[in-house]
């Protein structure tokens, strides 16, 4: 009989979610542990596996679980590995699957989040019945993750999709990752509040967020919707710079949708209308009015463990 379960596992800079998703992407139960109070992975491992263990006997225990997925900050696919992740505690390349399947004894597979998302996306949400789309993550960074023909775009080693560190404009923004102008520097949450610290330092415009000491991307939404001028048009400059870039994502894989997650998304028209009229103002001919944007339909508290867990019903038996 076929293993009714799976467990997805989003691993975060501060807290680990886990939960276990039954076929229909219904989570059964779920919970939570604190990533950054374990400076070594062998004992955050430990710690998770007992956790798990704990969650898995609610029901029934490991006989009812296919497999593990895990979505994590530079999770590698091919290696199973979290391969020098700028955010988490440890530093190098962690074995994470097989740490997992060495204390559990159940398969593991991991891949990075924003990939994770895309999976989700497929099994469970906007993407159910497409073959070619890509998933965009919009939160503290840009992520992305690519399906083509059904199947999701890893590259030769692993690391395909990084959309958030195309570059927008050369010698631009600093980014994390090392380089300059990098989208997630002005299309993700913190990219949206630098660009009002921009504006406000480049120009005399009566705002209210000259106000504040530490604009956040959810100060400029409220202003906007308030209808502080200066706050409508940082995310009309977002949106355009966004439209631009899906221009050409969509030259190069011409996907059927583009499916927008998370924080950013919650600005809704703010956002969506000038990153659409960008889109089709910045996209060949040929593609015009053939790509659907979308919003996610993953509800954004449990998006992380839906779209691990999808991992999960994919691994192979031992």
């Amino acid at each position: 009989m076929e293993k009714p379960y799976a467990i997805g596992i989003d691993i975060g800079g501060t807290n680990t979610v886990f939960g276990v998703v039954d076929k229909r992407g219904h989570i059964i139960g779920k919970n939570a542990i604190k990533t950054s109070l374990y400076p070594e992975a062998n004992d955050y491992a430990d710690y998770l596996a007992k956790s798990l263990d704990e969650i898995i006997n609610t029901v029934g225990g490991k006989q009812y679980i296919k497999g593990i997925g895990i979505g994590a900050p530079n999770g590698n696919y091919f290696s199973g590995c979290i391969e020098l992740p700028p955010n988490l505690p440890w530093k190098g390349v962690i074995p994470m699957a097989q740490m997992l399947t060495d204390r559990l004894n159940l398969p593991v597979s991991l891949t990075n989040d924003a990939n994770a998302a895309a999976i989700g996306e497929m099994t469970y949400g906007a993407a159910r019945g497409m073959k070619d789309f890509i998933v965009i993550t919009l939160g503290t960074g840009v992520g992305g993750g690519i399906v083509a023909n059904g199947q999701l775009i890893y590259g030769h080693d692993g690391f395909a999709g990084e959309l958030g560190h195309i570059t927008i404009h050369k010698n631009g923004r600093t980014c994390g990752c090392g380089r300059k102008g990098c989208l997630e520097t002005y299309a993700s949450a913190t990219g949206v509040a630098r660009t009002a610290r921009e504006f406000l330092t480049e120009r005399a415009d009566t705002s209210v967020l000259r106000d504040l000491e530490n604009i956040t991307s959810e100060n400029v939404y409220n202003a906007a919707i308030a209808g502080d001028a200066l706050a409508q048009e940082v995310f009309a400059y977002t949106g355009q710079i966004l439209g631009e870039a899906f221009a050409n994502f969509i030259a190069f894989s011409s996907p059927e949708a583009i499916i927008l997650f998370g924080g950013l998304t919650k600005a809704g028209a703010l956002i969506m209308n000038p990153v659409k009229e960008s889109m089709e103002n910045n996209v060949m001919n040929i593609y015009k009015g053939k790509t659907k944007l979308l919003v996610s339909e993953l509800k954004e508290s449990d998006a992380a463990i839906l779209g691990a867990s999808a991992l999960g019903w994919e691994i192979k038996e031992f």
